[in-house]
């Protein structure tokens, strides 16, 4: 093929649920625009975006302490919480806007209402518990969040973890009905079939092997089959790097300056599964708890109900893991590969001051499977092991770089998002809340990088997201007005309401 045949307007590289909603959001925007999309495994949404390997919740701050800080002087910095919330509302939104319009189907294929709920143990643990409940439930954001130190009423709420437990310190927990379990990795695919009957351009089993600016400011791409091995050039406009993991390596190849100095670490996960139907009967819930000291915030311990191919399940962890791998299907040398001359102090700095975190990752990786036993005791007493097994989860790379308050090599935690000055390149970089907050995540990339055509796009995206420019903490009328449109399309709501309580005990 020549480089005629292989021009398009936009490359979206990698089959997740990032390139998936940001081709949907120009579909609907800019229908003639010309879409091909690369991912070098086979098929859509089988690295992070997959339901085994991304935690599932519905990420609006209702059960995450991490995202809620407790400050020197005592009071809660909610800033973060309301944040993700509105961002998850935001994608709530733009997901009604397809089912409303035909444009999916089947909500109930990767949304279900499930209660989250925060759980904490020790007097200290309760009074921040308590307190942060006192700032969230006072905001419209959180309505209908409950608090109780009561253990009847927390037997109601999570039986599974109240029986047979030796009573033997306060505990405390917070409840929200309106919490949700997302399948994304099935988001994700049925988002890319959306994206095929509108003629986007799918090409599986590709990878991308290098992409650089030619003199006519399009990005040349080199794609090569995995299978064959041939290699074809691709050209387009712009490009969209949303490959998770794999992502910096091709901005680095990219070689724009906003992509200088930036490193990654790969945090891999390990969940245990129980699918034993009596036991899993017995729990009805996202239930977080406290990370470990010198854990990362993704490591945060909780027990969800999941559904996966509409059979529910238990999740526990993630126990946190080291690979040198960027993606879980990636290779040994991706962080050796990574580190460049322009990112070696960062990386170095960082090591420096991560040290704990170091030493947190190799005592994690040393665990057997009793010793993970004893920490999901901590949560449900009488566990067995031959009830539980391990699974491996999706790589996470958290991103590395000099900040101006936190100096050198500063591990971030979150989404990033790197454009080029021109906008004619965007790649995603690091892990959660990511895929709950995506609508807004990919709406920020639109911005970045078609500014001319933000204005005339406005009154669609209106149509898409109703709250689109507004914060519906400041605006409760709205946000009551979508919770119900929301709730009722996507089958959260009324006689639709997808929300058992936990088997009682006998």
């Amino acid at each position: 093929m020549n480089n005629r045949q292989n021009k398009t307007d936009i490359i979206l590289i990698g089959a997740g649920i990032m390139s998936a909603t940001l081709g949907t959001l120009l579909k609907e925007l800019v229908p003639d625009w010309e879409i091909t999309v690369f991912e070098r495994l086979a098929n859509a949404g089988e690295e992070s975006s997959n339901e085994w390997n991304n935690a599932g919740t519905g990420h609006a701050s209702l059960c995450e302490l991490n995202y809620t800080v407790e400050q020197p002087d005592g009071s809660i910095d909610n800033r973060k919480a309301i944040k993700v919330n509105e961002e998850y509302q935001v994608s709530k939104q733009f997901w009604s806007y397809l089912v409303k319009g035909n444009l999916i189907s089947n909500p109930q294929d990767f949304i279900v209402r499930l209660p989250h709920m925060s759980w904490v143990q020790g007097e200290k643990n309760i009074a921040f518990l308590k307190k942060r409940f006192g700032v969230l439930s006072n905001n419209p954001l959180f309505q209908g969040m409950e608090f109780s130190d009561d253990p009847g009423k927390l037997m109601e709420w999570i039986p599974l973890m109240m029986k047979d437990r030796i009573l033997n310190k306060p505990m405390a927990a917070t409840r929200i009905e309106s919490g949700t379990d997302v399948n994304f990795g099935a988001l994700t695919r049925i988002l890319f079939a959306h994206l095929k009957s509108k003629n986007v351009d799918i090409k599986f089993k590709r990878n991308v092997d290098d992409l650089k600016r030619t003199s006519d400011g399009l990005w040349e791409l080199k794609v090569r089959n995995v299978d064959s091995g041939t290699v074809e050039r691709h050209t387009a406009k712009f490009v969209f790097i949303g490959s998770g993991g794999g992502s910096l390596h091709l901005l680095q190849k990219s070689g724009i300056p906003e992509g200088k100095g930036i490193g990654g670490f790969p945090v891999s996960g390990i969940f245990m599964v129980c699918q034993k139907p009596d036991i899993v009967a017995q729990h009805y819930a996202k239930v977080y708890g406290q990370a470990p000291v010198g854990a990362p915030p993704m490591s945060v311990p909780h027990l969800d109900t999941r559904f996966i191919d509409n059979k529910e399940s238990l999740f526990f962890g993630p126990f946190a893991g080291f690979s040198p791998k960027f993606l879980k299907f990636g290779s040994m040398f991706d962080l050796l590969t990574s580190v460049k001359p322009d990112n070696f102090v960062t990386l170095l700095a960082s090591g420096i001051k991560n040290a704990s975190l170091t030493k947190y990752l190799i005592k994690e990786v040393m665990l057997s499977k009793e010793q993970r036993m004893e920490a999901l005791r901590d949560f449900v007493p009488n566990s067995k092991s031959e009830d539980w097994d391990l699974v491996v989860a999706g790589q996470r790379v958290q991103v590395i770089k000099d900040t101006a308050d936190g100096g050198k090599g500063m591990l971030q935690f979150g989404t990033q998002v790197v454009t080029a000055a021109n906008g004619s390149i965007a790649a995603l970089l690091g892990a959660s809340p990511g895929a709950s907050t995506v609508v807004s995540t990919m709406l920020e990339v639109l911005t970045k990088c078609f500014p001319q055509h933000i204005k005339g796009w406005e009154p669609k995206i209106k149509e898409m997201i109703p709250s689109y420019g507004l914060k519906l903490m400041e605006n409760p009328e709205l946000l009551h007005q979508v919770n119900i449109s929301t709730a009722q399309t996507l089958g959260l709501a009324g006689k639709n309401k997808q929300i058992r309580k936990a088997k009682p005990l006998r």
